[in-house]
């Protein structure tokens, strides 16, 4: 069965509209290719062809452009529409190896890596808010919607834990280990992201071990 049929894909954020979003693709490919300095707000009128006075009265400063950006990627790695199916031992199994292979392909891709590198190299700098707003707008929106998967896992009795955020905890550290640190650190990562269908399910299959309702750890 292909997991992705089983789920919405959710590739943007639903308050932007396309043209908003076409814009954050350019502010993008502006960080990727040109580092911080090439994201201003000039720079990212000029790439969107759009006017200053746009860009400020839809994401306002600098700022908000970099946490627009910031949700946009975020809103890349899938979860599920909660009322629209009641969630199997085999269903949630597939959300969650969806799951695991959309956080895998955002954070090894190139925007995430240069978010996280520009917001570890201002992590010195008194007032820098990047660092900050990668938790709050990136780490803790997908964290927040994993929660609400596995919440709605444990309801139906397929999942058991005391701590939904150790729970979450868990499978992070099981789908991500200590390959995002090896990518922001410049390893060649071609051949691990040929592997990450592979990963994602080893990671899901290990977390339902320890998570999973004793009745229904079964791969199916």
């Amino acid at each position: 069965m292909e997991f992705e049929i089983l789920l919405a894909s959710h590739l943007s954020q639903p308050e932007f509209s396309p043209r908003q979003n076409a814009v954050l693709d350019s502010a993008l490919r502006l960080l990727v290719d040109g580092g911080e300095k090439a994201l201003t707000t000039a720079g990212v009128a000029r790439a969107a062809n759009c006017s200053k006075e746009s860009l400020y009265k839809w994401f306002g400063d600098r700022d908000g452009i970099l946490s627009a950006m910031i949700g946009f990627q975020a809103s890349k790695v899938r979860t599920f529409d909660e009322g629209s199916e009641r969630l199997t031992n085999e269903s949630l199994r597939a959300h969650l190896v969806v799951f695991a292979r959309d956080l895998l392909d955002v954070l090894a891709g190139d925007v995430s890596l240069a978010l996280n590198r520009l917001a570890i190299g201002q992590a010195s700098r008194d007032g820098s808010k990047l660092g900050q707003m990668l938790q709050e707008h990136g780490r803790r929106q997908i964290g927040k919607r994993a929660g609400a998967l596995l919440d709605a896992g444990r309801r139906v009795r397929l999942l058991q834990f005391d701590d939904g955020e150790e729970a979450y905890g868990t499978l992070y550290g099981l789908v991500v280990s200590d390959l995002h640190l090896r990518m922001l650190l410049g390893e060649d990562m071609s051949r691990a992201k040929q592997s990450f269908s592979l990963r994602a399910e080893r990671a899901v299959d290990a977390f339902l071990l320890l998570c999973g309702s004793k009745k229904d750890t079964v791969k199916p």
